[in-house]
């Protein structure tokens, strides 16, 4: 199974569900004006025009290892106060104490290394700064994509180890375990939740036929025939049979910030 990472696929398949919660991370973080705020796997830019459009101050920096995400997030960006490069979140360039808040907007779960992330995050943090991320519930909460993966393995069980739902750190409390394990303080836990209106049936599957994350490249390599077999499923599930039309979806994901200590 071959992903593909194209900034403006993401943003039709999964970029307005982050549009959704990323306002809801940055209260959660507590982010305030005049505050340095890195937000790691910044993407398309989502967290970091959140962060932006909720202050009047201070300056953000996002963070992504897709050179195609950060040309997009930067064509996106009228503001001088926000800045986008190309890095890694195991392997942060900035020194010590460099921000104020580290965020992460449903990516740390995608890194091959997550707790040297962390390391890494929390070390660019103040003393007493905020270290914070989001993920989705995949096996629960994240509706649009437990249809497509319910339907898909009725439709070849197979395929079942590839259901996003077994990623690590998706599950409640698995953030907040790997926050205290990397000894940060005061660790809190929440949910955000989000719901998305669809306008038809094709509103939802098409951003799937895009190769976009985990279902998306399952169903780019699937026949014609076999794509057409697997969309006839999920539009029962999702329209009973009945005309095509507008419906809505819910979204959950686990969020969970903690505070740097500095410990000499």
């Amino acid at each position: 199974m071959t992903m593909f990472f194209r900034a403006d696929a993401y943003e039709r398949y999964m970029g307005r569900w982050s549009r959704l919660v990323a306002p809801a991370l940055v209260t959660f973080a507590e982010v305030r004006d005049g505050d340095t705020v890195l937000d790691v796997g910044s993407g398309t830019g989502v967290l970091s025009f959140a962060v932006r459009d909720a202050t009047t101050s201070g300056h953000i920096t996002g963070v992504d290892p897709s050179p195609e995400y950060v040309s997009y997030a930067i064509r996106e960006t009228s503001n001088g106060r926000v800045h986008f490069e190309v890095g890694h979140a195991e392997d942060l360039r900035f020194p010590d104490a460099a921000f104020d808040r580290a965020l992460s907007l449903l990516a740390v779960n995608f890194i091959p290394d997550p707790a040297r992330a962390l390391r890494e995050m929390a070390r660019v943090t103040r003393p007493g700064g905020v270290v914070a991320a989001a993920v989705w519930d995949y096996a629960e909460g994240m509706a649009m994509l437990r249809v497509f993966w319910d339907e898909a393995i009725g439709f070849d069980p197979s395929i079942e180890a590839q259901d996003e739902g077994h990623m690590p750190l998706c599950k409640r409390g698995e953030l907040a375990g790997l926050w205290r394990q990397q000894g940060l303080d005061d660790v809190q836990e929440t949910a955000l939740t989000a719901t998305l209106h669809f306008t038809s049936f094709d509103d939802y599957w098409f951003p799937f036929q895009l190769g976009q994350g985990p279902a998306g490249a399952y169903v780019a390599g699937l026949s014609t025939d076999r794509q057409a077999a697997l969309e006839q499923r999920i539009r029962r599930r999702l329209l009973g049979g009945g005309s095509d039309g507008a419906f809505d979806l819910q979204a959950r994901a686990w969020a969970v910030k903690g505070t740097f200590l500095f410990v000499p």
